[in-house]
C-alpha cells in the first residue's frame, strides 16, 4: 500500500505472491507433514470456541459421506496448472497432510452444490450445502483489507460504482440508476454492456472518497466487498446470494451493510436516509470494519484452514483423527 499527497494509493503486488508460491515448491512436502500435529496444536492458543465455529461454518460435514468419483489424490494435484491461484492457494495447506489423501477439488466461481463433498472457493447460502466446503482461495484477488484515510464525514454524499456490465442483474441496475443524481456509476468492460455506459477504470483510492460504494454479486461473491468493508466507506446491494471464506451469509443487513431490494427500487430511499443520518452510517462503517478484522490473524486463518482440511478428510473416512 502507498500513500501520494493526493491521497491513498493501492496497487495489488503479485510479484511477491507468486515468488513466494513457487518458492514453496521446492521443500520437500513430508517436511511440512511432519509439522501437522504442532499447527495444530497451536488451538490451545486460541478460543477455542470461536475456531470450532468458523471451522464448522466452511465445513459443515456431519456423518461420513463417500468421495466422489472426480476425486484424485494430493499428490496428482497440478500446482502449476491454471488457474495458478487457486492452485497456490490449496497447495499451501494441503502439503501438511498425506499425499495418499484424496479430495474433489471444484476452482472457480462455483454456484452449485456438487453430489459428494468438495474443496472450493464460493458456494450458495441457500439450501443444502454442506458438501460444498469453503476453503480461503484466489485470496490475493478477494481478500484485500485497506487503511481508510478519509473520515466517513468528509467523504461526498453519493454512491460510487464501477464495474463490469454483462450479467442482467447488474445491467438492469445500471438502467435504472446510470443517470440519477446520487450515483456516479460506470461500465469499465469494452465489449458488451451499453456504451452509453462506458467510464474509465477508477483506484480504490478514489472509490474512498464517496460515502456508499456499490457491492453487486458478479458470477459469484462480489470481489469489492472485502476491501469496503474495512473501509471507512459502506457497501450498499441486495443480500448476497453466495459466500466465500468471508462468510457472505452471516453480514447483517443495515448492520454490516446497506441492504437494497432484490430489485433494487428502494435505492434512492436508501441512500436517503443515510446521509440525513449520518450516526446510524457510522454505526455500520464500525460493524463492518469489526467483521473484517477477523480475517487478518495469519496465524489464525492458518489454523483453521488446516482444521477445516482435517475435518474433510475425516469425515470422507479417510482419517481417523479431527482435533475439535
Amino acid at each position: 500500500m502507498m500513500f501520494s499527497k493526493t491521497g491513498i494509493e493501492i496497487k495489488r503486488n503479485k510479484l511477491p505472491y507468486y515468488a513466494k508460491n513457487f518458492l514453496r515448491q521446492l521443500i520437500p512436502t513430508f517436511l511440512h507433514e511432519a509439522l501437522l500435529n504442532t499447527k495444530l496444536a497451536a488451538l490451545k492458543k486460541y478460543d477455542k470456541t470461536y475456531i470450532a465455529d468458523r471451522v464448522n461454518y466452511y465445513n459443515k460435514l456431519k456423518k461420513q459421506s463417500p468421495l466422489g468419483q472426480d476425486a484424485i489424490m494430493l499428490k496428482d494435484l497440478p500446482v502449476f496448472k491454471k488457474p495458478k491461484a487457486y492452485h497456490f492457494d490449496t497447495f499451501e495447506y494441503i502439503r501438511y497432510f498425506k499425499k495418499s489423501l484424496k479430495a474433489s477439488f471444484l476452482f472457480g466461481d462455483i454456484t452449485h452444490v456438487a453430489n459428494a463433498p468438495a474443496l472450493q472457493k464460493s458456494r450458495p447460502i441457500e439450501g443444502d450445502n454442506a458438501n460444498a466446503v469453503l476453503l480461503k482461495l484466489d485470496k490475493k484477488r478477494h481478500f484485500l483489507f485497506i487503511n481508510d484515510p478519509v473520515k466517513f464525514e468528509d467523504k461526498k454524499d453519493m454512491l460510487i460504482g464501477r464495474g463490469v456490465m454483462s450479467q442482467p442483474h447488474r445491467m438492469r441496475f445500471m438502467e435504472m440508476y446510470f443517470d440519477n443524481p446520487l450515483c456516479n456509476l460506470g461500465q469499465v468492460n469494452k465489449t458488451g454492456g451499453n456504451t452509453k455506459w462506458l467510464k474509465p477504470k477508477i483506484k480504490i483510492s478514489d472509490h474512498l472518497t464517496y460515502k456508499f460504494i456499490l457491492s453487486l454479486e458478479g458470477n459469484d461473491v462480489a470481489t469489492n466487498l472485502k476491501w469496503i468493508m474495512s473501509s471507512n466507506s459502506i457497501a450498499v446491494m441486495p443480500r448476497p446470494k453466495y459466500e466465500t471464506w468471508f462468510m457472505e451469509g452471516r453480514l447483517i443487513p443495515d448492520h454490516h451493510y446497506i441492504l437494497i431490494a432484490d430489485d433494487y427500487s428502494d435505492l434512492a430511499e436508501k441512500l436517503d436516509y443515510y446521509i440525513s443520518h449520518p450516526q446510524a452510517a457510522q454505526t455500520i462503517v464500525h460493524n463492518a470494519n469489526a467483521f473484517a478484522k477477523q480475517f487478518k490473524n495469519k496465524p489464525q486463518e492458518d489454523l483453521i484452514s488446516l482444521l477445516v482440511l482435517q475435518k474433510y478428510f475425516y469425515y470422507t473416512s479417510q482419517t481417523d483423527q479431527f482435533s475439535i
